[in-house]
């Protein structure tokens, strides 16, 4: 039996990560459950699947939780804080840690459990792209595994040859006959929307991606690519490709996930409904297969299957994020602050939809770090831009 803990359980992954192990409790027991503040929710989870520990925020939260478990007569410890969140991920008796906590917060609990050398299911992709070599250089020294469950960078992994899925982040591609990776996405919800009208779109118009079901701040992402852009980033770190060995295309029905293009002219895909359930069964099964009891895909059901080039007047934040991943790591550091910044402002309707290019863009053009070399160096960049962020933020704020 494998032992989880899982980082974010109240969000969406972590969400469909329960339910994964819902339909395979004879092989996954949950020991931890880390959230932010969800409480009600939490406590649920903790009901249904009884861990040995959980932990929130802060001690007020935690305080309140304690109070729930007690009515209910659980005997689930509870704790509070980034620290505890660390500890939790770096259990002696865990197998596995879902890496499922939203944005830069997740950056330090994943670094704990790779430091006490877990097999990291990777949801975060922000943890990757901001540590970049700095994260898989930890990786390496204390023997841990990297998993990737973000749908097109499993869809990649899967497509790989077993040799190279054994040895992710020290492959070679080109030395396993791989000219290429493709990744694929929708395109988002505004992906036919005339130009001209994106700065009146609303949060709420942003939520209802076409395909997915995710969180607030990643279909926000989805809409202007920068999921993409941070996928690509992603895609150069895990499977060690250089810029020309990356491609991108929009894929509206989001039915192929991505694909590995081979020197012999073959194309290898990952093809599946879009669930999520899907890729976290396959990362927390990997090398094997576990059931998730989802409709398999019916072919007969899917008229056409779509692809055209990514148009970067629409998608600017694309762009923004390909360019950062060639000026270097503080760049790739900024843009992730920014863009957490940028897209919250935007959630609260403090800012249009078109701003958070332009907000990223001005950040972008104003940095003058040298490239971190320590965890702390990062944590540092990643405070100053997102209270520049904010001040940029609050100055458009006041012109509207």
């Amino acid at each position: 039996m494998k032992k989880i803990t899982i980082l974010g359980s109240t969000g969406s992954i972590g969400r469909q990560t329960l339910a994964v192990i819902r339909k395979n409790l004879q092989t996954y027991q949950v020991i931890a459950l880390v959230a932010g503040k969800n409480i009600s929710l939490l406590t649920k989870q903790c009901q249904e699947f009884k861990p040995t520990y959980a932990a929130v925020l802060d001690k007020n939260l935690a305080e309140i939780l304690r109070k729930n478990f007690k009515e209910l007569k659980l005997k689930t410890e509870v704790f509070f804080g980034i620290k505890n969140f660390c500890k939790l991920a770096a259990l002696n008796e865990i197998d596995q840690v879902m890496s499922a906590i939203v944005g830069f917060a997740g950056l330090l609990p994943t670094l704990s459990a790779i430091r006490a050398g877990k097999t990291i299911l990777l949801a975060n992709k922000e943890s990757l792209i901001t540590c970049g070599k700095l994260f898989i250089n930890e990786a390496k020294i204390h023997n841990a595994r990297l998993l990737p469950v973000d749908s097109e960078h499993n869809a990649i992994f899967q497509s790989l040859p077993f040799v190279l899925q054994s040895s992710l982040y020290n492959m070679n591609l080109k030395l396993h006959g791989i000219n290429s990776i493709i990744l694929t996405g929708s395109g988002g919800p505004f992906r036919t929307l005339p130009l001209k009208k994106l700065s009146s779109v609303t949060a709420n118009q942003a939520f209802k991606h076409p395909n997915w079901l995710m969180g607030k701040k990643n279909s926000i992402d989805s809409a202007t690519m920068m999921n993409k852009g941070f996928e690509y980033i992603g895609a150069c770190f895990l499977f060690n490709a250089n810029i020309n060995q990356v491609e991108i295309l929009i894929h509206p029905e989001s039915i192929i996930h991505s694909m590995v293009r081979y020197c012999d002219g073959s194309i290898l895909a990952q093809l599946s409904e879009t669930n999520m359930e899907i890729p976290i069964a396959h990362a927390m099964a990997w090398p094997n297969r576990i059931s998730t009891k989802l409709l398999p895909l019916d072919f007969t059901k899917i008229s056409s299957l779509n692809f055209e080039k990514p148009d970067f007047k629409r998608y600017p934040c694309l762009k923004i994020a390909l360019n950062a991943y060639l000026y270097g790591q503080s760049a790739i550091i900024s843009l992730n602050a920014a863009n957490e910044i940028a897209v919250e402002s935007f959630i609260k309707n403090k800012i249009k939809f078109t701003d958070i290019a332009i907000i990223i863009s001005n950040i972008l053009n104003t940095i003058n770090f040298k490239e971190p070399s320590t965890i702390e160096e990062i944590i540092e960049i990643d405070l100053i831009i997102r209270k520049k962020t904010i001040e940029i933020v609050n100055q458009l704020n006041k012109s509207y």
